[in-house]
């Protein structure tokens, strides 16, 4: 006989099953080690934001490399190219003649940036812990809490345990190191501040203070062919100034030679604080002496616990918001390394888990309100001169590194980005006078923190002009997650409109098809050289404009502007399909079957645009799948990526798991900094080569497109909610909470066996719900007739109003 459920008996059972999923993630979202690490890519990362730092975990000899957001080479500078717009009629005559190479001479002798290149980010220094005749140990680990962002390193030496806690706090803007013993006065080390920039050290009682000047810009050796050698950098006159102080000790301490030496202690905290002179990308007038005083000042009385509390529940309240569970196994539990090597073969899901909310815990820590957006590598970075400078490149990395932010519920952080935007449309109106003679804003393929907008490096890449109108993408999925219209009249639009004034006046008549307008001088990211209408320019543009219609259209304003950009829209060169059934790259069919090239921009409608999807264009769907087979499944880290999103885009989860595949290979290298093979470094990074931490974000990102997609809309403009529109059969059990829609929608799924067993959505705004899946769902506690329920495509569609808050439930 079946017995009926009652109320408390579904309370248990929620409550048990809440409980198994929380114990779940706590264990598995864990790096951990059974050894130090070796290289800078063995470290692991901690950050608040501004402070950044690699933990290598060593018994003896222990070094935390460190940086700080706005230590970068250089000076406030205008990278504008005076007058440089009279030579633009000619190198659109050389480009329509079919002169290329004039035309890189040409752009090359006039037409860039000044000077050609931007400036680098730059490492901070190094914290040095010495702790005599540690080097043989046993019981060793060391770990990376995901949800609790705490790196840990314990050991075992002489029967005495030894453990180090290093946690960069938000709240208290501190790097703080704590260390124990768990027997009396076996605690003794030797603490010391070192920097490879221009510095000089004191130490005092506690207290050790480092402070420099950022050194000179230096041309990393893999961007040495894109420069000559007679370029003039403005010199760096950013000044820095870090202090680290012994917050607490119960044994004794003593300096000696600019070092700190412990002796005789338990425990001991340290806390480590930096800061420069750097105000805004115009102003480095400020003090960072007395920055770094009143940090220290307003934490000096608070105990460890009281620091690490906080800091716990600050990051916990923007990562808890979202948990995944795809179910774990004996193959889960073992050292990270040691399962990225595996991968290829287990498919372990619990790597999986662990690699998505990686990228979530990277972004909170490098990406916070108020600080610079993440660069090229986040925040963390140890060369003097790093591979491309560790700065914003904005023909896909920088996009990417934030992609993930929205969709994981973590709008906030991408608020750094937001303002980089605000400030790239100031200095990009200059660029667009100086080098176009034209109204509204514009930016090229790379910025730094000076806020370049110029095309830089060579004309054959560097004269790319969709830069800046990409990144207005971010600005319109804010509003379109959060429904803010104070938001979008004050901070969006206005930089929207802007771009879009721009192109209006860029587009110009193709001189084959005089009936379409093109955009160019431009380049198709990095390959190619430069050319007029590439596709990807003409994809970004109808975006940029279809967002700035609807955004003018929502706050009732600038009718007689949206009515021209209404007008163009048509006339931009289409989407076209190739001699091979591929999406064309160029207006000319030329497109090589036979290249490999890591970019693969001309499917940028398909993903992160939204102008060609598999039940809206089916034609052009297919077409980037030939793409796609002849670009192939390989690629630098970031690339492999972006093609998880194509594949999920495309609706095949299956090739998209392939693809996460072989970015989780691992990378093969010993004691030394060199890339064989692509994938992930034992910390998890990924590896461009070399480290670049867009693949990090864009993985994230493309296995939250497996699970939710919410990009296509009906002819009413509400938006679809696919559920599971793209589930790999390796991945056919799991759970995720707190996933957001566009619409304002937050969404829980669980799924079983590749089937939906239950969906929880609840509207934060009260716009009208559409609910796609491939399988019949019930809709529980709400009456038939006020749902609309139709099948289309194999796909059954649940459309209903909702209310603010109130949750609505599928099973």
């Amino acid at each position: 006989m079946k017995m009926p459920l009652n109320t408390f008996t579904i309370t248990v059972l929620m409550l048990i099953f809440v409980s198994r999923s929380a114990d779940a993630q706590e264990n598995e979202l864990k790096l951990w080690y059974n050894k130090p690490g070796i290289v800078w890519a063995d470290a692991l990362p901690v950050g608040n934001g501004r402070l950044g730092a690699m933990v290598f975990g060593k018994t003896e000899n222990e070094l935390i490399q460190f940086n700080e957001e706005t230590l970068w080479a250089g000076q406030p500078h205008d990278y504008t190219n005076k007058g440089a717009y009279k030579y633009l009629p000619e190198l659109r005559e050389l480009l329509f003649d079919g002169k290329q190479t004039e035309a890189h001479k040409l752009g090359n002798a006039h037409f860039m940036s000044n000077p050609i290149g931007q400036q680098c980010y730059l490492p901070f220094g190094e914290v040095h812990l010495v702790f005599p005749n540690h080097k043989n140990v046993t019981n060793y680990q060391r770990s990376l809490d995901l949800n609790e962002a705490v790196t840990k390193v314990s050991y075992q030496k002489d029967d005495v345990n030894y453990t180090r806690e290093i946690i960069a706090s938000h709240p208290d803007e501190a790097i703080i190191i704590h260390l124990k013993a768990d027997k009396a006065k076996a605690l003794n080390f030797i603490v010391s501040l070192s920097t490879p920039l221009q510095n000089s050290i004191n130490a005092e009682k506690d207290l050790i203070i480092l402070s420099g000047k950022a050194n000179d810009y230096q041309v990393a050796d893999r961007n040495k062919k894109n420069f000559p050698d007679n370029t003039d950098y403005p010199k760096s006159e950013i000044k820095f100034e870090s202090r680290l102080k012994i917050l607490s000790c119960d044994g004794k301490v003593s300096v000696n030679a600019g070092k700190l030496e412990i002796k005789n202690a338990s425990k001991v905290t340290l806390a480590l604080v930096g800061s420069t002179s750097f105000i805004n990308y115009q102003d480095i007038s400020g003090n960072p002496s007395a920055r770094c005083e009143k940090t220290l000042n307003d934490i000096s009385s608070k105990e460890y616990a009281s620091i690490k509390k906080d800091h716990i529940q600050d990051y916990q309240s923007l990562f808890n918001r979202l948990n995944l569970d795809l179910g774990k196994s004996a193959i889960s539990d073992r050292p990270t390394d040691e399962r990225i090597q595996t991968f290829a073969n287990d498919n372990d899901p619990a790597l999986v888990a662990l690699l998505y909310q990686y990228g979530r815990y990277l972004l909170i820590s490098s990406s916070r309100k108020g600080t610079q957006p993440a660069n090229l590598q986040g925040i963390w970075n140890n060369h003097l001169a790093p591979p491309w400078d560790s700065k914003y490149t904005i023909n896909i990395n920088t996009e990417m590194n934030y992609w993930l932010a929205e969709m994981t519920n973590l709008s906030e952080c991408a608020d750094p980005l937001i303002e980089m935007v605000q400030d790239l449309s100031k200095t990009g109106r200059v660029v667009a006078k100086e080098h176009y003679n034209m109204n509204g804003w514009v930016t090229h393929h790379n910025t730094d923190i000076w806020r370049g907008a110029a095309p830089i490096n060579n004309a054959n890449h560097g004269i790319y002009i969709s830069g800046g109108s990409w990144l207005t993408q971010h600005l319109w999925w804010k509003y379109q997650f959060t429904g803010d219209k104070q938001y979008l009249r004050e901070k969006a639009y206005p930089v929207m409109k802007e771009a879009s004034v721009f192109f209006t006046e860029y587009l110009t008549p193709d001189k084959n098809h005089p009936e379409w307008l093109i955009s160019g001088p431009s380049n198709s990211p990095e390959i190619g050289g430069l050319v007029m209408g590439p596709t990807m320019d003409h994809q970004i543009i109808r975006n940029l404009f279809n967002n700035t219609i609807e955004a003018a259209k929502i706050l009732g304003v600038d009718s007689e502007f949206t009515l021209k950009l209404k007008e163009l829209l048509p006339k931009i060169a289409p989407n076209q399909i190739g001699q091979y059934g591929q999406l064309q790259e160029w207006i000319e069919d030329k497109d090589d079957p036979d290249n490999r090239h890591r970019h693969v921009s001309h499917l940028w409608g398909l993903h992160p645009g939204n102008e060609i999807h598999p039940l809206t264009t089916p034609e052009l769907a297919e077409a980037c799948r030939v793409t796609l087979s002849h670009r192939g499944d390989e690629g630098t880290g970031w690339s492999r990526a972006w093609k998880i999103n194509f594949w999920a885009r495309l609706l095949d989860g299956d090739h998209a798991f392939l693809i996460l595949k072989n970015l989780i290979l691992p990378v093969n290298f010993e004691n030394k900094d060199n890339w064989s093979g692509g994938g992930l470094y034992r910390n998890m990074f990924d590896a461009h080569p070399p480290f670049q931490i867009d693949g990090n974000f864009g993985a994230t990102s493309g296995i939250t497109e497996m699970l939710l997609q919410s990009h296509l809309r009906d002819g009413d403009g509400n938006y679809y909610l696919d559920i599971l529109p793209a589930l790999p059969t390796a991945l056919s059990n799991g759970e995720i909470n707190g996933l957001r829609a566009k619409g304002g929608f937050k969404i829980d799924i669980k799924w079983r066996n590749g089937l939906v067993e239950y969906v929880s959505i609840k509207s934060l705004l009260g716009n009208k719900c559409i609910v796609r899946s491939k399988q019949e769902l019930a809709m529980q506690r709400v009456q038939k007739s006020d749902v609309d329920h139709e099948s289309v495509n194999s796909l059954n569609i649940y459309s209903f109003e909702t209310q603010t808050g109130k949750k609505y439930i599928f099973k």
